[in-house]
C-alpha cells in the first residue's frame, strides 16, 4: 500500500509543477497588447491611460528610473533621434516620485518631444505585467497594438527605431 501512496504523491507533484510553470509566465506573454495602464503625469492631477494611445502608430513603452545611467543615456538618444521618432508614440513610465520624474523630464528636455508621454505608474502595474528585472525596460508594439518584442537594459535607440519600423 505504501508504494501506491508514493506513486500517487509523485504524480500529484509532477502535475502541480507543470501547472505552476505556466502560471509563472509574465502576463505580457499571454496578453500581447499594451496593458491597461494609468500614468500620473507631472502636474500631479492628469492621468494618461491606454485608451489615450494614438491609433495606428507604433508604440515604444519604456519603464525607466531617473537614477539609472542606462535610462539617462536612452533619454539623451531619444532627443537626438526625435525626427526619426515622429511617427512613433513613446510612453515612458517610472515608479519614482513625481519630483524626480519631473527633474528627469526637464534635464533631458523630454517635454517638448512630440508623441512622448512621461508619467508615474501609480498602480505599479508594469513591473509585474512584464516581469521586469532590469531597467530600462522596453516593450515594442506595432501599429495594430500587437507586441513585437521586449528588451531589458540599454539598447541603442536606432536599433529600437528599426524594430518599430519593421
Amino acid at each position: 500500500m505504501k508504494p501506491f501512496f508514493v506513486f500517487l504523491f509523485c504524480v500529484a507533484t509532477i502535475i502541480a509543477s507543470a501547472q505552476k510553470s505556466d502560471s509563472l509566465q509574465p502576463p505580457y506573454k499571454r496578453f500581447p497588447t499594451p496593458p491597461p495602464f494609468s500614468l500620473l503625469l507631472g502636474d500631479s492631477s492628469t492621468k494618461f491611460t491606454k485608451a489615450q494611445l494614438q491609433k495606428r502608430k507604433p508604440l515604444l513603452l519604456m519603464l525607466f528610473s531617473p537614477e539609472c545611467s542606462h535610462c539617462q543615456h536612452t533619454a539623451e538618444e531619444l532627443v537626438q533621434h526625435k525626427n526619426e521618432l515622429k511617427d512613433v508614440q513613446v510612453v515612458m513610465a517610472t515608479l519614482h516620485p513625481l519630483w524626480q520624474m519631473n527633474a528627469f523630464v526637464e534635464k533631458y528636455k523630454l517635454r517638448g518631444l512630440p508623441g512622448v508621454v512621461v508619467g508615474k505608474d501609480v498602480a505599479y502595474l508594469l513591473p509585474s505585467f512584464y516581469g521586469i528585472k532590469n531597467l530600462p525596460y522596453m516593450a515594442f508594439y506595432d501599429k495594430k497594438g500587437a507586441l513585437i518584442s521586449t528588451f531589458e537594459g540599454g539598447m541603442p535607440v536606432k536599433k529600437a527605431i528599426a524594430l518599430l519600423k519593421q
